[in-house]
């Protein structure tokens, strides 16, 4: 058996219990899969000697795979796969260095976000690329995805603080990637053996497809859709790190990254604005851009009503005691009674500051920008006060995922992105294409306004043989209106099962040709997650739907 064999190669431990492959069969989207072992790897050497093993046993003609996963709070079906499920978070869950002075840590991909966080805090410094789900992710998964979050308006995605990436690539040798340019890249591009042939035959594919790869790039100010081929080659640095970043492990196995630090800031404060109706929210959002807040997040009345709804449930993870969580809730609930019932979208904006009347005076800019509107705001001062708003925001995928009872979290529009200009177009048209489906579905919207990015997370019965039905209806409706306005699918979730069927239709024939070439230069046996980015396709999604 596969499992006999693998125990006789590596120091960790592999299971093939009924419960471990439960467990791994499932992340957080809307697919089981369910794997044939799970492995978790002692070290870097026990994944290089599982990397050569399958290399041997595909070179062989036998079907197998390792996919590689840390926390599984993947919305996309990423780090779900038939054969091999290499788990780094037993073992592989270290903060190797931090390096204050040169503003970088160095982290093993099992490493909780929330555990660097508090590293971090104590030192006074920040990895802002970090999502939603923070208090639930892990490393490895937000460099595989290329994640972002509440902070990316301002310092952007992990795309913009990978520094260099330890990988075991198809070779079965661990290699340190980074960016290359003048006499390194000239010295790489020469070197012989596999990561020499991945230098060579990488670059020659953007040198000669430049300006197709250049013209191909999603016109938005985020994009997780595809392999990022245009961010590689600036004609000047070979950064090779930058098409790994968000590719979902389909090109080796990540063991270790270099983060970039940035200085936490002294003073942040928030501010909330509510707003009755979608008409005035893409003016306002221009108008709050010309401030420069550090973020600008939304949740709608939705939501709202299932944080009211689920307010014990709420209370726990605010970890606050109910009578004071009650009493701060109370200046809501007079606004939204003063003001009819419930806003259609709650706006939270961040601004920070290293002096506290610099900062009063960013948060005076915000409340006036909102007041111009028309629209209730409230300058909110207190930390506390400010984390209600926060949960709401961080927690809303967990609320409905886990409290309606009956009904599943369904994430397969869960990641849509356009210019900001196009919201009041955009959103109405969205949501009357769910509202005819309403006897089958309900949905809640949460996301970044000041991308254009929103995140729909639909509730269904997906033990109901109509769903299945639905999804892609529903998909194909919503991706049409999004390539419409030239948007892409996914901001930040990435593709997966769910999405990587739709790349043809947004990127066309010639760009997935080269994301297919890209994959065979990195893998060229298909041993890395496949099915994933290219080879996915409608039937596999609608035959491994979780019943």
């Amino acid at each position: 058996m596969l499992i006999d064999e693998l125990k006789k190669i590596v120091k960790g431990d592999v299971a093939n219990d009924e419960k471990t492959l439960a467990d791994y069969s499932h992340d957080y989207s809307i697919f089981n899969v369910r794997p044939e072992t799970v492995v978790f790897p002692k070290d870097k050497e026990d994944v290089e000697k599982l990397v050569q093993f399958a290399e041997a046993k595909k070179k062989a003609g036998e079907k197998i795979s390792v996919t590689g996963r840390s926390a599984g709070t993947d919305m996309s079906g990423g780090p779900l796969n038939e054969s091999v499920i290499v788990e780094f978070t037993k073992y592989f869950n270290h903060v190797r260095e931090i390096n204050e002075k040169e503003g970088y840590v160095v982290v093993e991909p099992g490493v909780y976000f929330r555990d660097l966080e508090r590293e971090l805090k104590a030192k006074n410094l920040l990895y802002p690329a970090y999502p939603a789900s923070k208090d639930l992710c892990a490393l490895g998964g937000m460099v595989n995805n290329n994640s972002g979050g509440e902070l990316t308006l301002q310092y952007g995605k992990t795309e913009n603080f990978v520094e260099g990436l330890h990988i075991v690539l198809a070779d079965g040798k661990e290699h340190y990637l980074e960016p290359l340019s003048g006499e390194k890249l000239e010295a790489k591009l020469k070197e012989q053996g596999f990561e020499g042939d991945v230098y060579r035959k990488l670059y020659q594919l953007i040198n000669d497809n430049y300006e197709t790869i250049m013209a191909a790039k999603p016109k938005v100010s985020k994009n997780s859709a595809g392999y990022y081929l245009w961010n590689v080659w600036d004609k000047k640095t070979f950064d090779i790190t930058k098409v790994i970043v968000g590719s979902q492990g389909t090109f080796g196995l990540l063991t270790a990254a270099r983060l970039r630090l940035v200085p936490a800031p002294k003073y942040t404060r928030l501010v909330v604005i509510f707003s009755k109706t979608l008409d005035p929210v893409p003016d306002l959002v221009n108008d709050l851009l010309a401030l420069k807040p550090e973020s600008i997040e939304s949740y709608d009345d939705k939501t709202m009503g299932l944080a009211i709804r689920f307010f014990p449930t709420l209370m726990k993870l605010m970890k606050g005691g109910l009578f004071k969580l009650m009493f701060e809730f109370i200046p809501e609930i007079g606004m939204l009674l003063r003001s009819g019932g419930m806003p259609k979208m709650i706006i939270l904006v961040s601004v920070t500051a290293d002096d506290e009347k610099e900062l009063e005076r960013k948060a005076q800019e915000i409340v006036a920008a909102a007041t111009k509107y028309k629209l209730l705001v409230r300058n909110v001062k207190s930390d506390a006060e400010s984390e209600e708003y926060w949960t709401i925001r961080r927690q809303s995928f967990a609320l409905i995922h886990s409290h309606v009872k009956g009904m599943d979290a369904a994430a397969f529009i869960d990641d849509i992105i356009v210019e900001p200009k196009y919201m009041p177009e955009i959103l109405p048209q969205v949501n009357a294409i769910l509202d005819k489906y309403k006897d089958k579905l309900v949905y809640t919207i949460a996301g970044h306004p000041g991308n254009g990015n929103f995140h729909i997370i639909p509730l269904v019965h997906m033990d109901d043989p109509e769903t299945r039905k639905i999804i892609p209806e529903v998909t194909e409706q919503v991706y049409q209106l999004i390539f419409k306005y030239g948007g892409s699918i996914t901001a930040e979730h990435n593709d997966g099962i769910i999405r990587t069927p739709y790349l043809k239709e947004m990127y066309g024939e010639k760009i997935i040709s080269l994301f297919t070439e890209t994959k065979k230069i990195f893998d060229p046996d298909g041993i890395f997650n496949p099915g994933k980015k290219v080879g996915d396709t409608l039937q596999y999604a609608a035959e491994h739907m979780k019943k």
